[in-house]
């Protein structure tokens, strides 16, 4: 036969169908890979699109833009574009200050780029007198898990303390990256004459780096626009400060900072507060790492909330807002309901159409391949999310496909040609391995050109290719390997009808009724005026066309979802005071 496979192939094919114990096997493996992997799966709700990238800011106290533009971004950014990995540079000037925004290729060694930035600025020697030395920041990526919010009516010292406590339960439990708000941050200010430089023969930059230094193999956070970030090691003190070496001399004894600054403590108050209702109140931001599981940081978070909870005095309450988690399992819930109505109607269509046994093993290849799908993805590091789970979705008919046109080949070899179920089961999946296999290829091609799409973009969909490909891969197995050992079995005991058979029966009673009196005659009819049809076929097309090119259909490529929040926002007038501020805020609240 012109489809029949070559020897290696239909040998393979043979002998998962002959086979007493292959097949099942091979299904058994496939379902308890699926198994072990989903619970242990990550869900989020998009895909991470995880952008390395350093900012560099210049302040020019008392420049224009324009003069910032020219005295600095326009010295700077040629330099900074030279450095090796920077792929996408950005530039802001404003009034006394230059911003520089520099973006490197993916997998990038960020601190390699960060010494080659030090050392393309360093080169740069034209800069204003006046212009500060630049900043480097380099953006550390991160995802909102969820707020706490802490609030009482206690002052907002005593709440900075219960706040402390709280992120420190946190890093216990293993939720490392959390940001407080709402208080005074604080400041540890090191202060040198230039009387103190001279005796002791040190300058700025020796102090600088011997404190940096000492802070590095030590961390304890960040402080930036009034949040407090806690990494779950203590800030040094003044006194730890005072200790740090700077040089020993040769009789051995140490030069201290203390010994050359004056290093005193406070806090910088940066004019924010949090109330709820007329209660202060502190928020304390979780973000995870590109790694972490945004449902499984929420259950850590709301167990060390009810922990502490039963802790505070009366009066003083956690509360979580804004939370990631709840929105994930929602939507990701929605579309799990629809990819399960949608095999719902897939599997009745299949009995109503096939007989029980065929349907009902045609159905069993699509929780397979999903579950040889699923433990495909954990392997490569795919997550559940709202792409891949609507790329399993949309694949849902396509496994059913393969497994149609492969059992029902079968049962027609069956009925029709009165082969021996061995001989039919095996003779469908060497007869049509060929067009199913060309089939699954062109739609494995054509997603696979999405995966060659690059930028943010590109990371965004690719979960989508990949986890169709997956499926498709999945599925060719499952219908080639496993159905027709199994169409083997239930071909046996097709010889006569019965009861739970009859829907089918009548269906497809009904179904060669309409092909023979409606089907054939339109199908000869558009025919016979086939160059009517075709023009109208062209016109259909070109009148959609038209709505999009003239702007009828608007094109949006994420319709955002609805927010289960109001915000409100007001400004005060020059002169205004605080009190009048938090008086205006109240009665907004009410």
């Amino acid at each position: 036969m012109a489809r029949d496979l070559g020897l290696a192939a239909g040998g393979i094919l043979s002998y998962f169908t002959r086979h007493r114990t292959a097949a099942n096997l091979l299904l058994a493996v496939l379902v308890a890979a699926g198994l072990y992997a989903a619970p242990q799966m990550r869900a989020q709700f998009f895909p991470d699109v995880i952008v390395d990238d350093i900012t560099i800011n210049v302040a020019w106290d008392g420049a224009g833009a324009e003069d910032v533009d020219a005295a600095i971004v326009e010295v700077l950014q040629p330099t900074l574009q030279a450095v090796d990995g920077v792929t996408e540079t950005s530039s802001r000037s404003r009034e006394g200050q230059a911003t520089i925004n520099l973006e490197f290729e993916p997998g990038w060694d960020m601190r390699q780029a960060e010494e080659d930035i030090v050392a393309a600025i360093d080169s740069v020697a034209d800069l204003p007198a006046d212009a500060e030395d630049p900043k480097t920041v380099r953006r550390r990526w991160s995802d909102r898990v969820t707020d706490v919010v802490i609030k009482g009516p206690v002052g907002v010292d005593q709440l900075a303390n219960f706040a402390d406590e709280f992120v420190s339960r946190l890093f216990a439990a293993g939720v490392t990256r959390s940001t407080i708000r709402g208080i005074a941050a604080p400041e540890t200010v090191v202060e040198v004459t230039s009387l103190d430089l001279i005796r002791h023969d040190v300058t700025m930059r020796q102090i600088a780096d011997a404190i940096a230094e000492e802070a590095e193999t030590d961390p304890a956070g960040d402080v930036s626009g009034a949040a407090r970030v806690r990494t779950g090691v203590a800030k040094r003190s003044a006194g730890q400060i005072a200790d740090i070496v700077l040089r020993t001399a040769e009789d051995g004894t140490p030069l201290v900072v203390g010994d050359v600054a004056r290093i005193r403590v406070g806090d910088v108050d940066r004019d924010r507060a949090y109330f709820v209702g007329p209660d202060p109140a502190i928020s304390i931001r979780v973000d995870r790492s590109a790694n972490g599981d945004a449902i499984r940081m929420q259950r850590q978070v709301e167990e060390v909330a009810a922990e502490m909870q039963a802790t505070l005095p009366t009066g003083v309450e956690i509360s979580l807002i804004r939370t990631l988690a709840e929105s994930i399992t929602g939507r990701l819930n929605t579309l799990l309901d629809n990819g399960l109505i949608g095999l719902a109607l897939v599997v009745s269509l299949l009995f109503l159409f096939l007989n029980t046994r065929t349907a009902l093993w045609v159905a069993a290849g699509i929780p397979v391949a999903m579950t040889a799908t699923i433990a495909i993805m954990f392997a490569t590091g795919l997550t559940i999310n709202m792409i891949s789970l609507f790329a399993l979705i949309i694949t849902l008919g396509i496994v059913v496909d393969d497994a149609i046109v492969v059992g029902e080949h079968a049962d027609f070899r069956a009925r029709r040609l009165g082969e021996s179920p061995t001989v039919a089961a095996e003779s469908a999946a060497r007869r049509m391995f060929t067009p199913v296999f060309a089939a699954s290829m062109t739609t494995i091609i054509a997603f696979f050109g999405l995966v060659a799409i690059g930028g943010r973009f590109g990371d965004l969909i690719r979960d989508i290719p990949i986890t169709v490909i997956v499926v498709l891969v999945a599925s060719l197995v499952e219908c080639f390997l496993i159905l027709p050992n199994h169409m083997r079995h239930a071909l046996t005991h097709t010889a006569r009808q019965h009861w739970y058979d009859w829907p089918s029966r009548q269906v497809n009673r009904g179904f060669r009724l309409v092909r023979e009196r409606l089907f054939r005659p339109f199908i000869a009819t558009v025919i016979w005026a086939r160059y009517p049809v075709v023009a109208l076929a062209i016109l259909a097309l070109a009148s959609q066309a038209v709505l999009f090119i003239s702007g009828d259909v608007p094109w949006r490529f994420f319709n955002a979802p609805e927010r289960n929040s109001v915000t409100g926002n007001f400004a005060m007038a020059p002169g205004a005071t605080r009190n009048d501020t938090l008086e205006m805020m109240q009665a907004l609240q009410g």
